[in-house]
């Protein structure tokens, strides 16, 4: 399954998380870390939900990005 992952950048790290998977967060100094951290989460978070006999949620979120011109004075 691939999950959308959200990255935001905060004052001293990164922060993520997946819509579908309630939850589900890490956070790195780094981009590249948090990616790595939130891809460990998602299959921990998932063994977690299999073991309680949860059912998994499929993915359904999207991103889409919109480009804005920003007219500055």
């Amino acid at each position: 399954m691939h999950y959308l992952v959200v990255i935001e950048k905060g004052e001293t790290s990164y922060g993520a998380y997946i819509p579908d998977l309630p939850g589900c967060v890490a956070v790195g100094e780094t981009v590249e870390e948090v990616k790595a951290l939130i891809a460990e989460a998602i299959e921990f978070h998932i063994e977690g939900m299999l073991e309680d006999g949860e059912t998994i949620p499929k993915p359904t979120s999207i991103a889409h990005e919109v480009e804005v011109l920003v007219k500055t004075a």
